[in-house]
């Protein structure tokens, strides 16, 4: 009985070290937060994080949006690549790939205004 306990508890810190907590921090070039910007979170398999090794219940895509502070946190995200992409009114949209190997990772992201528009008309 202890052994299987034992195999069991050893299951389940092997399952929990391949996830990852992310937090994601929202700025403007300027250092202030940015309440309520969209936070899309998408797990991309690589050589050290197969898809084989996961659950096929896992879930490989997250969205929330940022908080008054500008954060927003992922608990269960699988390690390996991830996208992450930020869209807020009023500023360019970030995406970038991570690859993320920690148990817990927070990315500072700073938006940028949006461009001039020009037209050649």
């Amino acid at each position: 009985m202890a052994a299987l306990l034992l195999c069991a508890l050893a299951a389940v810190t092997l399952w929990a070290a391949n996830e990852t907590k992310i937090t994601v921090v929202v700025k403007t070039l300027a250092g202030r937060p940015v309440d309520r910007a969209e936070v899309i979170i998408r797990w991309k398999a690589n050589a050290k994080h197969p898809r084989s090794s996961f659950a096929k219940n896992v879930r490989t895509q997250f969205e929330s949006r940022t908080s008054q502070e500008g954060e927003v946190s992922f608990p269960g995200v699988p390690q390996g690549s991830v996208q992450i992409q930020v869209n807020a009114k009023g500023y360019q949209t970030f995406g970038q790939i991570f690859d993320i190997d920690q148990e817990e990772k927070t990315v500072e992201v700073k938006l940028n205004p949006p461009q001039q528009q020009y037209t050649s008309h």
